[in-house]
């Protein structure tokens, strides 16, 4: 059996019926771009008779020439009791002009009773039909079997002869689909491995993760002979979400040696996330495996002195063949070598003892003491020790802000932000809206600094976290602001510590930009 696992993505589509996303016609168009790059088989991208959005976006996309991927457009089999030719929603399919055509029909027999409401075998005709009629007009056809698990288990020969009228109709790929996300991995391979020897034609899985097990559901599907996946690449999707692409891909790419992907491709794998959820404006799950922020990260000791030592007993492959990096994270218990590996990274000419090393280590527990942590928040603690080597310029001067509360409209509170900084001698005044008034604050600053750094312009908070740590204070309390940032390639996290919440969302912001800022500089040096 062929070792190739065509990847088919549907976020533009499935993923588009996620609660809280909503693509515009550009977003679309950008993941459509880089999941080409990318090397993904197929890309889903909707129904052009279904909204005016997507019928923009398939006459737009004509003019594309698509690198790698093969594009697809999506919908039912021909209604109960009328002519295919006749059916409006098959016909609008053709108006997508792609080269693959992704049909979906029914193979649970309560539904085609129950729900659609027609015989069983009216329902085999539907299939049979709509699948010959795109197959006449040269197209490559993808039948998805809805609910075919619940179906198989409740009448395994009807949900048989349901694929057998795809096959019948002229199915390239037969696609087998956990529609309500309930089927667990032992049924999934069972069943999986039986239809694969039962049909010549390639069988494909479409898991739902409602019961957390899509991913196990895919990697199990492929090696019982599946070789086809279906899923979204970050794993958004109607109620739980779809199969998560980017933990299927490293798994069985990476990890079990299927071509999912062309073999440069595998490197990119993290930043492909980062990408498509700075598009789709989510914030990525930090705890995803192989993409997440977490995902190879090293907090304690003695743990962290196993990794250094043999980090292949501690991760379970090296973070650079998923384009993932290896962090440490800084706490009170990360011991006096853990404080080195981070002055190191700055300047590893210093020893343990240097004066400058024990200058570090206290300056870490005053600010400790003030209520600072920089487990999870080494971009900031990266700064300290480079205002204590002297290796550390401001980029810009903030000579005065002022946040300004606005009155609530329909219901809905915001904040508007003026702000004044100076680069260089030069002076820039802006003011931004925000939904509050630490967005307001971000928007502004970056508005004001466009001008002198326009690279910050592809640079957002992706979160923002406040912990009150002296309660008993009351109102008086310290607290403390953690902030994420990305630039859809990495991301980074900043902290800041006061009685006030703005200011302590201040302190974090600048960290953020600056940071940021720094490793533009240091890749200019570079290069």
């Amino acid at each position: 059996m062929s070792n190739k696992v065509a990847i088919f993505d549907s976020s533009l589509r499935d993923g588009a019926q996620a609660e809280g996303i909503s693509f515009s016609v550009e977003d679309k168009l950008k993941i459509l771009e880089l999941l080409d790059d990318h090397g993904v088989d197929y890309i889903e991208a909707g129904n052009p008779g279904s909204n005016p959005k997507d019928l923009e976006f398939f006459a737009r996309v004509k003019s594309m020439t698509l690198k790698h991927a093969r594009l697809a457009a999506f919908g039912s089999t021909r209604r109960r009791d009328i002519k295919v030719e006749q059916d409006s929603n098959v016909q609008s399919l053709l108006l997508a002009d792609t080269p693959v055509i992704v049909i979906f029909g029914k193979s649970w027999d309560f539904h085609v009773t129950e729900i659609i409401r027609t015989s069983l075998e009216e329902n085999l005709s539907m299939i049979r039909d709509t699948l010959a009629f795109f197959k006449a007009k040269g197209k490559e056809v993808i039948y998805d079997a809805e609910h075919f698990f619940d179906g198989y288990k409740h009448n395994p020969e009807y949900a048989v002869r349901s694929l057998q009228a795809a096959v019948d109709g002229g199915a390239d790929v037969l696609v087998l689909c956990d529609t309500n996300g309930g089927t667990f991995p032992s049924e999934v391979a069972s069943i999986v491995r039986k239809l694969a020897a039962l049909f010549s034609v390639p069988i494909g899985i479409h898991a739902h993760n409602d019961c957390g097990m899509a991913v196990a559901n895919s990697v199990l599907a492929v090696e019982n002979g599946a070789r086809h996946v279906q899923g979204t690449y970050i794993g958004f999707g109607e109620r739980c979400g779809n199969a998560n692409l980017s933990t299927i891909i490293a798994n069985l790419g990476v990890k079990r040696g299927f071509e999912c992907l062309p073999a440069g491709q595998y490197k990119n794998i993290t930043r492909m996330a980062r990408h498509i959820a700075a598009v789709s404006n989510v914030a990525l799950n930090e705890r995803d495996p192989f993409v997440g922020n977490c995902a190879f990260a090293h907090k304690g000791g003695m743990h962290i002195d196993g990794v250094n030592k043999a980090a292949h007993s501690f991760e379970h492959i090296n973070p650079e063949l998923v384009g993932g990096q290896r962090r440490f994270l800084m706490s009170e218990v990360s011991g006096r070598r853990m404080i080195l590996e981070k002055i190191w990274e700055v300047d590893a000419s210093i020893t343990k003892d240097d004066a400058v090393t024990d200058s570090i280590v206290k300056r870490l527990k005053e600010l400790e003491h003030e209520g600072y942590q920089f487990e999870g928040a080494e971009s900031t603690f990266e700064l300290v020790i480079r205002k204590q080597l002297g290796k550390y310029r401001p980029f810009f001067e903030l000579e005065h802000f002022r946040i300004i509360g606005e009155q609530p409209t329909n219901g809905d509170y915001g904040s508007s932000a003026i702000i004044k900084v100076k680069v260089d001698g030069k002076s820039e005044i802006t003011a931004a809206e925000g939904d509050g008034p630490v967005h307001a604050l971000d928007c502004a600053l970056r508005k004001a600094l466009d001008r002198f750094y326009p690279e910050l312009s592809n640079v957002h908070l992706t979160d923002y976290k406040v912990r009150v740590i002296n309660g008993r204070d009351a109102t008086a309390a310290k607290v403390r602001v953690l902030l994420q940032s990305t630039d859809g390639d990495s991301v980074w996290t900043t902290v800041g510590v006061s009685t006030d919440i703005i200011e302590a969302s201040w302190i974090a912001l600048v960290d953020s930009i600056e940071y940021k800022l720094l490793k533009l500089e240091e890749a200019r040096v570079v290069a």
